[in-house]
């Protein structure tokens, strides 16, 4: 089975944007103050996964831990915030007045989710994130980012570090094509190792596949955040980082995953 993004979705990924409402324009960040600036970069380091919830009253908020094993996370970039994890890809624009984060009105991609839990938890972080927060950054070794809105609920949200922050600079947006099946392929260091079969692809400007791809080739790198199953094929949006100093056995190269634009479980 073929599973392709929307087309409109398509061109607004490929551009490395999340979806906006268009009568939403993106809030720029205050840089008023130094201090507010420095947030803001230190917003921008990490992406912030939710540890913990909690309303006026001090009851955990169960609704927004439908997914224990990927939990909401808040990335921040160039004036907006975007939410992953959830059913949707949510996103809005965002400014630091003072010690508060300004969350305008949120747009989300429109995909149905089977899990009633799932399906609601789009909403259930959207109303907490939109309008004014106070906020509160703590720098230790696991940065911590806590939200407390007007009605009292408070987010704690631990950060890891970005990949542009882990390896010194912004990566290369690169399309890769992944085929269904791996092969063997050979390594001095690990016997008997199958391959992903990779080329690399090219969009144009309005999302429409251009070129002749190459031939497949042995990939001996890993691609962070990507879990192959065989029998699918997969292009995929990834993020390439150049490594400084790498071990004479090691890649020059760092792969990590952005999201995967196409998917064709056939086994071709």
């Amino acid at each position: 089975m073929k599973r392709l993004l929307p087309a409109l979705a398509l061109l607004s990924l490929l551009a490395g944007c999340p979806e906006k409402d268009s009568d939403t324009p993106a809030t720029p960040v205050s840089t008023e103050t130094p201090a507010a600036s420095d947030a803001n970069a230190d917003l921008g380091r990490y992406h912030w996964r939710l540890q913990d919830a909690t309303d006026a009253n001090g009851k955990r908020i169960e609704a927004l831990f439908v997914r224990e094993d990927k939990p909401l996370q808040l990335d921040f970039m160039d004036g907006r915030i975007a939410v992953a994890n959830a059913c949707n890809r949510m996103g809005g624009g965002y400014s630091l007045e003072g010690e508060s984060l300004i969350v305008a009105r949120m747009a989300s991609t429109m995909m149905a989710c089977v899990d009633r839990k799932l399906m609601a938890l789009d909403g259930e972080i959207g109303k907490r994130l939109e309008g004014a927060s106070q906020l509160a950054l703590l720098a230790n070794d696991t940065p911590t980012l806590t939200l407390t809105n007007a009605a009292g609920d408070k987010l704690v949200f631990a950060g890891e570090p970005t990949a542009e922050t882990r390896y010194g600079g912004p990566g290369e947006r690169v399309f890769l094509e992944v085929a269904a099946h791996t092969k063997p392929c050979s390594h001095p260091l690990i016997p008997d190792i199958q391959c992903l079969q990779v080329r690399e692809v090219m969009y144009d400007d309005k999302g429409l596949k251009v070129g002749t791809p190459g031939e497949f080739g042995n990939f001996y790198d890993s691609i962070e955040g990507y879990t192959h199953k065989d029998g699918v094929r997969n292009v995929l949006r990834v993020d390439r980082y150049d490594i400084k100093n790498p071990p004479a056995d090691g890649s020059s190269y760092a792969y990590v995953l952005d999201m995967v634009v196409e998917s064709d479980a056939s086994g071709k």
